[in-house]
């Protein structure tokens, strides 16, 4: 049996009906249209599926959307736009932090809630916050670059570990 829920997802309120064993990856792409989070392993073991929730990284595939009822939720549509990057997408392309584009929104939403919570992060700072994404194309290293970048375009820095 389905229920009417309100989701607030990069500031839009939604009501979509869902049957309370659906995850809020499903909801995101399949009933609104939010392709940007992606469906890889569903098992919450990539970080494809990355969302941010209230502030938190959150990974949408193990996440029940009925529990989504009066949380907003940030995905990588709601953070720039085609004409208009958000300085921590515009740093991933210029360090060539993306390849194939997969993992790449669940490691943007992953790097912006750690620069939403850390005012000056570490090097670990950073390899904690998007451990949990997995990437088979780049590797870290230009991950790490692409926060450090936008952090100076932001006129903050990464303390040295």
């Amino acid at each position: 049996m389905e229920s009417l829920i309100h989701l607030k997802i990069n500031g839009t309120l939604h009501a979509v009906a869902v049957a309370p064993h659906r995850t809020l990856v499903e909801v995101l792409r399949d009933q609104l249209g939010y392709t940007g989070t992606k469906k890889a392993c569903r098992v919450g073991e990539c970080g494809a599926c990355t969302v941010i929730v209230d502030g938190r990284a959150i990974l949408s595939c193990l996440t029940l959307a009925v529990e989504m009822e009066g949380k907003e939720i940030l995905t990588i549509e709601g953070l720039g736009s085609s004409d208009k990057l958000n300085p921590l997408q515009q740093a991933f392309v210029d360090c060539g932090a993306i390849q194939c584009g997969f993992c790449t929104p669940g490691m943007i939403l992953s790097a912006k809630a750690l620069l939403d919570e850390t005012s000056r992060p570490g090097k670990e700072d950073v390899r904690r916050a998007v451990a949990g994404n997995l990437c088979r194309c780049t590797g870290y290293t230009q991950m790490y670059e692409a926060v450090k970048s936008a952090l100076k375009l932001e006129s903050r820095s990464v303390t040295a570990e």
